[in-house]
């Protein structure tokens, strides 16, 4: 396997292409030249410190908090030194014992001072070959000392990569060798097979562990990005013009799967722009693939086009937003797809279940011939939070503040409104923590962003202080390790939770993620809690089961892309009506709920359980469970089968545009449904633009709505309803 990296980006450069990385060879210090100069960060983000800024020879190296003083400006030298007040990071008598401290001494030309970083993050010292390493992962002012090289995450440092010019100054912690970080500095070649090693991985590791994350640093890049399973793209500028890929582009396609792209999931693009050569971008993905402020230079197609199969290059669901297309959108063989607050140069395509909200250069309402939804401006919404490096060379977090009744892009008159958090605010979470860890972190006041990785979570994560940023880098997988929630917050303002996948374990879980305790009241309609690419998972890539996945008691919640899953296939003996079992995945509680882009699938009761009042959702997606293996075991009540959505009775007010509702009983097709929906037959209860496919004719929906609509079956697979109420 390849090993993982994090970049160094062009550091000791020279040393690389004399001699290779990893090459353990002493240099000549009248030679050395400064290659970049700023902190060197390591476990937690602590900073490798001389202690109390002395310069006396045998004076501690020890990890310390980030303050910027000058104990913590070290000088990356083209000799493979490390500096710092003139002199360098030394092994203590030139040991090379495991355990041997590290200590500042002058500078003498010696391997005991020679230290030569890896790809993974591992700094080596050339006389020993062993690691620089964070004695016992130690807090605030431990003692560092070399040992057996093991890829840890207290032997992965961040060494400074400039010594200025508007990219990252040196306060960026560490991600982890799952995060790479590209600069312009750095050979393209390097950069390439960086990738190429990832996505050779990646292309088709549908239900693998691994996890990967791509920073582009502000510039230009002549590159191919193809973008597989659990990979994110992202650029570091303050909004997506400052970071351009040309060559090939980024792109995903399905030639892993013949071209059939309705199982290319888990993949995200960020804050970027795309201007391939060939002035085409294929994306041809299904669920739980987010593109958001991305501006794609020339056409886009969002199916396969470009494997040879035209039978069955089919796709299946997606999500853009804040982005821009100079050219022409073509959706090719998508099923349904959400767009929100784009601007197209134009559009063309259609199949079941297209909705467009606040976006440009896009159809207008012409449901159900053809079946496309579009809803003029977006009513409320918070952009996604995202790492960025600002002016200055500072590694910050930026949240987007709160839109309303907007239309295109949030970075169209310039850089995004809103807030900046240093990147210190957070507590930099790996697949170590436990939720003890996390939660003494929250507790502190800390934000919370989770590294690339799987989480073994046995405990649950409790978010409580109003306003808190949790972020996912990379699709950052958090397992419920023991049948608990594995997220809850608190009844409060402003929480942000963005980028994550949940993962149902072998013990249910009565709910796997809670946002507001039962019984929530307060208003937060100035200040909503938003979840952004918030992805579920019952079974598939372990045994999983949840009774209910997402339960939302507060109120003024925003949604914004979720996919919630009962899986339907995954790694063997995962996937069964007894094995990953799941009633409900989504249960809306709270007032005033919004949801855009809401994809639930294959739940064995009713998947939508809508109680609260003035709830809004802007597309739906929804497949009914595959597998019930006779309708007596799927049955509501008297009912046959259950709905996808159920709006409570009690419900007065809410508003649905664009859902479809879809069949496939493939362990017995006499199998239905009587309704895709159920709701009260009220005036304040309405929906616009509801679509019913039987697929492949195996099983059927008798009704779109409430016994309104026409059969979905063998005989008619399709059936559109333009309104109900």
């Amino acid at each position: 396997m390849t090993k993982l990296k994090q970049r160094l980006l062009a550091i000791l450069a020279a040393v690389a292409l004399i001699f290779g990385i990893g090459a353990y060879v002493a240099f000549s210090a009248s030679a050395a030249t400064v290659t970049a100069t700023g902190q060197i960060t390591g476990y937690q983000g602590l900073c490798l410190d001389d202690r109390s800024a002395s310069t006396a020879d045998a004076n501690p190296i020890q990890v310390y908090t980030c303050n910027g003083t000058t104990a913590q400006q070290w000088s990356v030298e083209s000799d493979g030194t490390l500096q710092v007040l003139g002199k360098c990071l030394d092994v203590t008598g030139a040991g090379t014992a495991n355990g041997t401290l590290v200590q500042l001494y002058t500078c003498n030309g010696t391997g005991a001072q020679q230290w030569q970083p890896q790809s993974n993050g591992e700094l080596v010292n050339s006389n020993s070959g062993k690691c620089l390493d964070d004695t016992g992962y130690g807090g605030s002012g431990t003692q560092a000392q070399i040992w057996a090289c093991a890829d840890t995450s207290n032997q992965q440092w961040t060494l400074p990569t400039s010594s200025g010019g508007g990219t990252g100054n040196g306060n960026a912690p560490n991600f982890g060798s799952n995060v790479y970080i590209f600069n312009t500095s750095m050979s393209t070649s390097t950069i390439q097979s960086d990738i190429n090693n990832v996505w050779n991985q990646q292309q088709s590791n549908q239900f693998g562990t691994q996890r990967y994350e791509f920073m582009f640093e502000p510039g230009t890049y002549n590159v191919s990005v193809p973008v597989g399973f659990y990979t994110e793209v992202v650029g570091l500028g303050q909004n997506p013009s400052q970071t351009v890929i040309t060559g090939g582009g980024i792109y995903t396609n399905a030639a892993w799967s013949n071209g059939n792209a309705t199982t290319n999931f888990w993949r995200d693009v960020e804050n970027i722009t795309s201007d391939p050569s060939s002035g085409s971008t294929e994306w041809a993905v299904s669920q739980a693939d987010p593109m958001r402020r991305v501006q794609i230079d020339g056409n886009m197609v969002l199916d396969d086009d470009t494997s040879g199969n035209t039978s069955s290059n089919w796709s299946s669901g997606g999500f853009i937003s804040d982005s821009v297309v100079t050219g022409q959108v073509n959706s090719g063989t998508q099923q349904q797809y959400m767009f929100r607050n784009d601007q197209f140069g134009s559009y063309t395509g259609s199949n079941w279940n297209m909705v467009f909200v606040g976006s440009t250069g896009v159809p207008g309402t012409s449901f159900p011939s053809p079946p496309d939804t579009n809803v003029g401006t977006t009513p409320t919404v918070d952009e996604k939070p995202y790492v960025y490096i600002d002016s200055s060379g500072n590694w910050d977090v930026f949240v987007p503040s709160t839109r309303t009744n907007s239309q295109g892009t949030s970075w169209s008159n310039g850089n995004t409104p809103g807030t900046s958090l240093p990147i210190s605010d957070f507590y930099i979470a790996t697949p170590s923590d436990t939720a003890s860890t996390i939660n003494a972190a929250l507790a502190s006041g800390k934000d919370l962003l989770f590294t690339p990785g799987v989480y073994q979570i046995n405990g649950t994560i409790n978010v409580n202080n109003p306003d808190t940023v949790v972020l996912g880098l990379g699709l950052a997988t958090l397992v419920s390790n023991g049948g608990n929630t594995i997220l809850s917050t608190a009844d409060v303002n402003g929480i942000r939770i963005a980028g994550l996948l949940f993962d149902a374990g072998t013990t249910n879980s009565s709910t796997l993620v809670q946002i507001g305790p039962s019984g929530s009241s307060a208003s937060h309609a100035t200040d909503p809690t938003v979840l952004s690419d918030v992805f579920a998972r019952i079974g598939g890539a372990t045994v999983g089961k949840a009774t209910q996945t997402l339960v939302v008691n507060s109120n003024n919640v925003i949604g914004d892309d979720l996919w919630l899953w009962r899986a339907d296939h995954g790694n063997n003996g995962t996937v069964g009506w007894t094995t990953n079992t799941a009633a409900n995945g989504l249960v809306v509680n709270g007032t005033n709920v919004t949801m855009y882009g809401l994809a639930v699938e294959h739940y064995q009761a009713v998947q939508v359980q809508w109680n609260g009042n003035g709830g809004s959702d802007y597309f739906y997606q929804s497949e009914m469970p595959y597998d019930p293996p006779n309708q007596s075991s799927w049955m509501d009540g008297s009912s046959d089968g259950y709905p996808s959505i159920n709006v409570a009775s009690s419900v007065s007010s809410f508003k649905g545009y664009g859902l479809g509702v879809y069949c496939y009983f493939s362990t017995n097709s006499s199998v239905q449904s009587a309704n895709a929906i159920t709701a009260p037959n009220t005036s304040g209860v309405q929906f616009n633009d509801m679509v019913t496919v039987s697929l492949g004719g195996t099983g059927t929906i008798d009704h779109v709505i409430n016994g309104v609509g026409g059969t979905a079956n063998s005989s008619s697979t399709v059936q559109y309803l333009t309104s109900y109420n």
